[in-house]
């Protein structure tokens, strides 16, 4: 299979090595340093367990120069997806699939489903349209992306911990190729279920990342710091509360209670967040999926978001500093 990861950061890195281990023909969309080591020397994973590898991949800064793909995995950041769109439908072969692997509420939310928001455009997320216009909805499969992972050197991602990618049809059916792309993932040593409800899933990973992400850029705090100070966790329950409300009036269903879904992040340990890692690096901040889409849901829902609205503008100040 020919796949393409536009965006080989820490969780595209991760992803870009260990299928080209397993056998796929892999390449990637990279900029700046990144690109320029990943010609130079390739690009290196360090495991969890301190072992490494390194896989020799074709690159490019733009998709057009890398043939066409039978897959290609957008794992940019939400707020680089708009950009990083130009030429990705005119890659994909026939019977290609497009894969988002973004945090937060994706661009399609509203696409391929019933009710009263049916085809409904996301303002936070896809500004006057240009991801929907650039991408064939036909093509799409959403994504949730569980792994922690950090560049740590220009061509060198180290796995934190975490394999799990799941994945789901936008419409909830089940198909071959959905089939297909988990059964590659799997080979390359994933964990990647094929889901029928992408959307709740989508939901149980953004519940935690509203909350931590903004705080810990904040506060500059890991996750255990967060979930042991009573007072960020108190903070981290209020924002991750009027999300559950907003998320169950869209239909979502929770499946674990919130205090378990803290839990679960406490037992991360010191790890920063990623919008943390953003953030001492001077990269651009991922506010708008994680934070702003929810604060715009909210307001379509009819529901109060004072902790969110408030966090958000904290956090968008702090973006512009």
């Amino acid at each position: 299979m020919r796949i393409c990861i536009v965006g080989a950061g820490a969780i595209g890195g991760m992803l870009a090595v260990r299928l080209a281990e397993s056998g796929c023909e892999v390449s990637a969309v990279a900029r700046g340093a990144q690109l320029a080591a990943i010609r130079e020397k390739g690009l290196t994973l360090i495991e969890a367990d301190g072992s490494s590898k390194t896989a020799r991949i074709e690159a490019s800064a733009r998709i057009a120069d890398l043939g066409p793909q039978d897959a290609i995995i957008l794992a940019v950041k939400a707020h680089q997806l708009a950009d990083a769109c130009e030429g990705v439908a005119q890659a994909l072969a026939p019977g290609g699939t497009i894969v988002t692997a973004q945090n937060g509420i994706p661009w399609w939310y509203f696409q391929k489903q019933a009710g009263p928001h049916a085809g409904r455009r996301i303002e936070s997320v896809d500004p006057g349209g240009r991801i929907a216009a650039a991408l064939l909805i036909d093509a799409v499969i959403g994504a949730v992306v569980y792994p922690a992972a950090e560049i740590e050197a220009p061509g060198v991602i180290r796995h934190i911990e975490g394999l799990r990618f799941s994945l789901g049809e936008i419409d909830g059916a089940q198909t071959a190729r959905a089939t297909a792309l988990s059964e590659t993932l799997r080979n390359a040593g994933f964990k990647a279920p094929v889901i029928g409800d992408v959307r709740s899933e989508l939901w149980t990973k953004l519940w935690g990342n509203l909350a931590f992400n903004p705080i810990s850029a904040l506060t500059r705090a890991t996750l255990a710091d967060i979930c042991d100070d009573p007072d960020t966790r108190a903070l981290a329950a209020s924002m991750m509360a009027e999300a559950q409300e907003i998320a169950e009036k869209l239909g979502v269903r929770f499946r674990i209670p919130l205090e378990k879904r803290i839990e679960g992040a406490a037992q991360v340990g010191a790890h920063k967040t990623s919008m943390l890692q953003d953030l001492e690096a001077g990269r651009a901040l991922e506010t708008d999926a994680l934070i702003g889409a929810v604060a715009e849901l909210g307001r379509l829902t009819e529901t109060p978001t004072p902790s969110i609205d408030a966090v958000h503008a904290c956090v968008k100040l702090l973006g512009k500093q």
